[in-house]
């Protein structure tokens, strides 16, 4: 029984250790991302909306990794965020050519993911303060 226990542990030191090395390579990654990006802008010489946009992908992806080693827990509403921004980068990238249905689509996924944060969002702040939507309502 001893023995079970171990090798579970080990498998579960295997694979936080796993997890950590590839956010780690993750860090990196992205900061390399960045760094070849700011080249990029600076070797053309005109920075784009795309360009701010894809930057600020990268600061949410190293913000999540941040945040792992913070609180040892990502938040939800992190990768919504970057979902919501690679979208809004897409549709700009497309240009004026874009099929409207597709941009309907779009439009509706990035609705979609706002409501969605937005409920997450409202459901944590009540599972934190149990009572505060009571709370809202009398004060007003």
């Amino acid at each position: 029984m001893e023995k079970i226990r171990k090798l579970k542990l080990d498998w579960y030191n295997f694979i936080t250790l796993m997890e950590k090395s590839l956010l780690v390579v993750i860090a990196f990654l992205t900061a390399y991302a960045v760094l070849v990006e700011i080249i990029s802008v600076v070797s053309v010489r005109a920075v784009k909306l795309t360009d701010l946009l894809l930057l600020f992908i990268y600061a949410e992806v190293l913000g999540m990794v941040a945040a792992f080693y913070k609180y040892r827990k990502i938040p939800i509403t992190v990768p919504i965020f970057i979902a919501i921004t690679a979208l809004c980068r897409l549709i700009i990238l497309q240009g004026k050519g874009i099929n409207t249905i597709d941009l309907l689509y779009e439009s509706s996924a990035i609705l979609l993911l706002a409501v969605s944060a937005l409920v997450i969002r409202w459901n944590l702040v009540n599972l934190i303060r149990p009572g505060s939507a009571a709370d809202v309502k009398e004060r007003d």
